[in-house]
């Protein structure tokens, strides 16, 4: 058995599966927890000839297993949560949104189901927003692309250590409550906000 922390570098999480399974007797690899890192962490396991389990990458793309034949999860894929996005969107009657993501596999893969999951409902993805991880920023005026667009439906399709940089932006933007209706991919703590912009969460 051996653990080992990586950070949001690929290249990292590579290195330090390498260096693993070239001192020890490694016979499997559980994790990574984020999407991006399996794409290349799961082909390396199957050049080697070992499992790579993941408990918390969700990308609907690591479902192919002619491409990730070695690839297994005990999470659901990004089409269940969509799946379910869909039904309570149906549910209130709501028609359209505009969905935020983070440019990469987590965000890519989670947008496409939901744009997937919408259309078979026969509902409607207004806009589509990136989030750059690199810039922390949203390509584009967030104010201007949500005031502009037709719906009030706001789709926040990120890891949490970007929720709380993007509310904040939609906070000072004024796009939040009681005029926007946001739906996160993942919780928050409202002490993560001053208290004076509580009535707006």
């Amino acid at each position: 058995w051996q653990a080992e922390q990586t950070t949001d570098n690929i290249i990292d999480a590579l290195n330090i599966a390498c260096r693993a399974v070239s001192v020890s007797n490694v016979v499997g690899i559980v994790g990574p927890t984020v999407s991006r890192d399996v794409h290349v962490i799961a082909p390396f396991g199957e050049k080697i000839g070992i499992p790579v389990i993941s408990h918390a990458a969700t990308d609907p793309d690591l479902s192919d297993q002619n491409t990730y034949p070695n690839f297994y999860r005990t999470v659901a894929s990004d089409f269940a949560a969509a799946a379910a996005l869909a039904k309570l969107f149906i549910r209130f009657n709501w028609t359209s949104c505009s969905i935020i993501y983070q440019n990469d596999a987590f965000g890519t893969g989670g947008a496409k189901a939901i744009s997937e999951a919408f259309n078979k409902s026969d509902l409607t993805v207004s806009q589509m927003i990136v989030f750059d991880i690199v810039m922390l920023s949203i390509r584009g005026d967030l104010k201007s692309l949500l005031t502009n667009a037709a719906t009030r439906i706001v789709v926040l399709w990120v890891d949490s250590i970007y929720t709380p940089l993007i509310l904040q932006k939609a906070l000072d933007s004024n796009v939040v409550g009681p005029y926007f209706t946001w739906i996160l991919s993942n919780s928050i703590s409202l002490n993560s906000f001053n208290q004076t912009f509580y009535p707006n969460l």
